[in-house]
């Protein structure tokens, strides 16, 4: 009896499986099981089962449950892969019973696409046995309208066709012939969803039941699409609009008329029009951005190239310029603060085949670290709290153009590596995005630090230091350059003169004695300061510089003398203290705020609260660097 089970079992014409769903394995499987899904019985065996389920194996793992729950279930939502990887619909009927004292599954399952024919040649079959007389009507009322409206369709630019009760079609216009590539007499009587409505755009199975054309004499309403396609003779898919109307016989529905067009051009010119608004929309954010940046910059002091002087070490520098501005090669400009390295990063750049693009300036001893990767490489939107809205990074600004990396020494260590990732590969994520994009960028760095001391000292990546180091530039202190002090006086005095709206100011040899005597620890940037300074200060048209020996022109420099202890102070003295203990610390930390080393350690205070203070008493940390 048990043999006579099993024989019948794999001869039945219905695919059918028995599973373990715990142990996730076909235990047996009729020869049609085998059959439909294109694979041995020893393969299905082997072989997990939840592999066959592909992307819809959540569906599967719902209905297993449901079948376990409830004894029995079915569902037609499942999709099986094939042997050769092609995706087959199915139809699923399962129960559940014990083998050997555990829960097992009987499944039998059907290709749908077969199913949803058998039931509609069932359909046709019950039509026609429910009454030729019945049938006869739907045909005359098709022929009659076509016999009515012949001139119309035969005159007709759009495609048009009928599908009667049962979705044949009854005729096909001569322009929807050029459209679709039919003939009418290849198309009269055959389903007119099978033949060119099968699919969806992507390949797709589009069943039946989904189709708004059947909707429209099932539900008796007038449908109207634009954003479908149906299926040339060929098998081409064609982008199409359509209307769907019911077509009626003594109140009863008939069928349907279709009216559609090809609208593959118009929608392709509209994909087209839509990539340019999104190019265009993201250059205008791009150029905003790269606009409220150069704005910035236009404002900052650094808004000139030349250079003014004529030493040996103006000459030797200019010359460096000239031999690696027509080249990508990275720059490390290295030097005392004050001595110009962003002139020659801005020399370098306007002088390179990258000048019609923005060079970008990071100052990386602004940028806190936890927006780090922000600055640099931009975010999308809701990537963090208070990320509104996309944002492009400098690097994504600089694309085309040249990144000037300023105290580059400033990077904290742990921040190092993410730079030298882009630097090598010259790629990037935005934060929150996990899409690389990838810029063409030349890297200007410069520091005031020694990076090869720092290395080490295992403060900076060694790596790093390497990638930037390629064609290194040395910024001269003002002090080893005294030659170029008269041309760089004259140079700012005038410039000042002019921008305090004065008369030009003259330097008399004795007080340029006292300019070429002093030792500028704030160099280009200190004498710059001076001579404005000296612009507003002046009351006739000479310049005076009466204390410059002493430094007394900059009497924040002087460290004051401890206050007695046993001494009243008064409040304004308290403030006098309390900025010139600011003073003394930004002097011993060479004007560094932030950080490891910075002047907000030093005085144990927090880097915000020092930034309070530092623009509370007006103090310009570029003095101290």
């Amino acid at each position: 009896m048990l043999r006579l089970a099993r024989e019948l079992f794999e001869s039945s014409p219905v695919p059918q499986v028995l599973i373990d769903p715990y142990a996730d394995k076909i235990v047996l499987a009729n020869l049609a099981a085998c059959a439909l899904l294109d694979r041995s019985l020893e393969h299905l065996k082997r072989i997990k089962l939840s592999k066959l389920f592909g992307k819809s194996i959540s569906e599967w793992v719902v209905f297993t449950e449901e079948v376990l729950e409830l004894g029995q279930a079915w569902t037609n939502k499942l999709v099986f892969v094939q042997e050769d990887s092609a995706l087959l619909k199915v139809e699923l009927s399962a129960k559940s019973v014990v083998v050997n004292d555990n829960a097992h599954l009987i499944i039998d399952f059907q290709d749908l696409k077969l199913l949803d024919q058998r039931r509609m040649e069932a359909d046709r079959v019950a039509h026609y046995q429910s009454g030729i007389g019945s049938w006869a009507r739907m045909n005359t009322v098709f022929q009659e309208f076509e016999k009515e409206n012949h001139l119309l369709l035969e005159a007709a630019g759009e495609g048009i066709y009928g599908i009667n009760a049962e979705g044949n079609t009854t005729f096909l216009n001569p322009a929807g012939e050029r459209i679709l590539g039919w003939k009418a007499e290849e198309l009269l009587g055959k389903n007119a969803h099978e033949m060119l409505h099968h699919s969806h755009r992507t390949g797709t199975h589009y069943h039946i039941d989904d189709c708004p054309i059947y909707h429209a004499f099932r539900d008796g309403v007038k449908y109207s699409i634009d954003n479908e396609v149906f299926w040339t003779k060929d098998g081409k898919p064609i982008d199409v609009e359509y209307t769907s109307t019911p077509i009626r016989d003594n109140g009863e529905i008939m069928g349907a008329v279709v009216i559609f067009r090809d609208v593959t051009q118009k929608r392709l010119v509209q994909n087209r029009l839509l990539s340019a608004l999104n190019e265009v929309e993201s250059l205008k954010n791009r150029l905003e951005q790269e606009k409220a940046y150069l704005e910035e910059e236009i404002r900052s002091e650094f808004n000139h190239t030349e250079f003014v002087g004529n030493s040996p070490a103006v000459d030797a520098i200019q010359q460096q310029i000239a031999l690696v501005a027509p080249t990508d090669v990275t720059v490390l400009i290295s030097g005392e603060s004050g001595t110009g390295k962003e002139l020659i990063a801005r020399a370098i750049h306007e002088s390179s085949a990258r000048r019609d693009r923005p060079l970008i300036r990071v100052n990386c001893a602004a940028i806190p670290p936890d927006l780090f990767e922000s600055e640099m490489f931009g975010h999308a939107k809701g990537a963090f709290t208070g990320a509104t809205s996309a944002r492009l990074g400098r690097f994504e600004l600089a694309d085309g153009g040249t990144l000037f990396l300023d105290e580059v020494g400033e990077i904290p260590l742990s921040l190092q590596g993410k730079l030298l990732v882009v630097l090598q590969e010259q790629l990037f994520e935005r934060v929150g995005e996990s899409k690389s994009r990838k810029v063409d960028v030349r890297v200007i760095a410069a520091t005031n630090r020694n990076l090869n001391d720092m290395v080490k000292k295992r403060e900076f990546r060694d790596d790093l230091y390497f990638r930037l180091n390629v064609f290194p530039i040395e910024s001269v202190p003002l002090r080893e350059r005294r030659q170029d002090i008269p041309l760089l006086a004259e140079h700012f005095l005038r410039r000042a003169s002019k921008k305090a709206n004065k008369p030009y100011l003259k330097i008399s040899d004795d007080e340029m004695e006292k300019l070429l005597a002093y030792h500028w620890p704030g160099n280009i940037r200190e004498i710059e300061n001076l001579m404005e300074r000296q612009a507003i200060l002046s009351s006739d048209n000479q310049a005076h510089f009466h204390d410059i020996a002493k430094d007394e022109h900059r009497p924040d420099l002087v460290v004051p003398k401890a206050l007695d202890p046993k001494k009243v102070v008064t409040e304004q003295e308290l403030k006098d203290r309390e900025k010139q203990n600011i003073i003394s610390a930004l002097i011993e930390c060479h004007g560094k705020v932030f950080g490891k080393n910075g002047a907000a350690e030093r005085l144990c205070i927090k880097p915000t609260t020092l930034s309070s203070r530092i623009k509370k008493y007006k103090i310009d940390i570029r003095d101290y660097k």
